[in-house]
């Protein structure tokens, strides 16, 4: 695999970021003068160096990987199969979440968005899902917005359909990766499939995700939480979407069936 020189990365992270090349110097206590060498390639900073680099720009651990090999230095994160041996620890901290959420959904999805693991009470958003939609690797987001996913069941589809789409861009514009910017590109060209009773519900706390299921309707807010000091690139990019009633005749609906 080609990996693009040091200083070309550095800099395409600092424009992501914003960040001028003093900026960055100062927050990171480097010498411009260094720092300019270092992007030019006429010096080869150090393992630590690069990682002070990195963390002050938020680089995403993958991406940290690959500025250590364009500096000629062995990957610092580990990348584990989340179902080999090594990861079991960490598969049964999750699945332990996931079981404790219910009788509420909840899933665990990778970087792009694909589902690895999921409780019981997922059943309740996929129930009417076209199964293609649902054969591994299964993305939760194509899977709320397409036409046979959950978009004709979503009474507020545009609020929601616009609310994945801003989020998704966010992690386009952090993270620079080419899959979650064609998955950007494909889910914002679906054609609109909003339910016929469509509202606009958002509050002014947080946009919720109601939708039309066999059972009645059930209004959802989600919350999405991620492994505090990762040092595998796995765990790193893992991230588990918990999703809890937004009124209280939704969560008497959720208790009656999962009891």
């Amino acid at each position: 695999m080609d990996v693009a020189p040091l200083g070309e990365q550095l800099r395409e992270w600092r424009a992501r970021r914003r960040m001028s090349q003093m900026d960055l110097a100062l927050d990171t206590e480097i010498s411009t003068r260094h720092l300019s060498f270092i992007e030019t390639g006429r010096s080869r900073p150090s393992p630590e160096v690069i990682e002070r680099l990195a963390e002050c720009l938020d680089v995403p651990h993958r991406a940290r990987n690959a500025l250590l090999l364009a500096a000629g230095y062995a990957p610092g994160y580990r990348e584990r199969p989340l179902a080999s041996e090594e990861m079991a620890a960490m598969r049964a901290i999750v699945d332990h979440v996931l079981a404790g959420h219910e009788p509420y959904p909840a899933l665990a999805v990778d970087r792009h968005w694909n589902m690895v693991a999921a409780n019981a009470a997922v059943t309740i958003l996929t129930e009417q899902v076209s199964p293609a939609l649902l054969e591994p690797p299964a993305n939760v987001l194509r899977i709320a917005l397409h036409p046979d996913g959950l978009a004709p069941q979503i009474v507020n589809y545009d609020e929601w359909r616009a609310h994945i789409l801003h989020r998704l861009a966010r992690q386009v514009e952090a993270s620079a990766d080419p899959v979650l910017a064609a998955l950007h590109e494909e889910l914002a060209g679906y054609d609109r499939q909003a339910n016929d009773n469509e509202t606009t519900l958002t509050t002014d706390i947080a946009v919720p995700l109601v939708i039309d299921t066999v059972v009645g309707r059930v209004s959802f807010v989600s919350t999405v939480t991620i492994f505090g000091t990762p040092v595998d690139v796995t765990l790193s990019e893992l991230a588990i979407e918990a999703f809890y009633p937004a009124d209280r005749p939704s969560a008497q609906l959720l208790q009656r069936l999962m009891a």
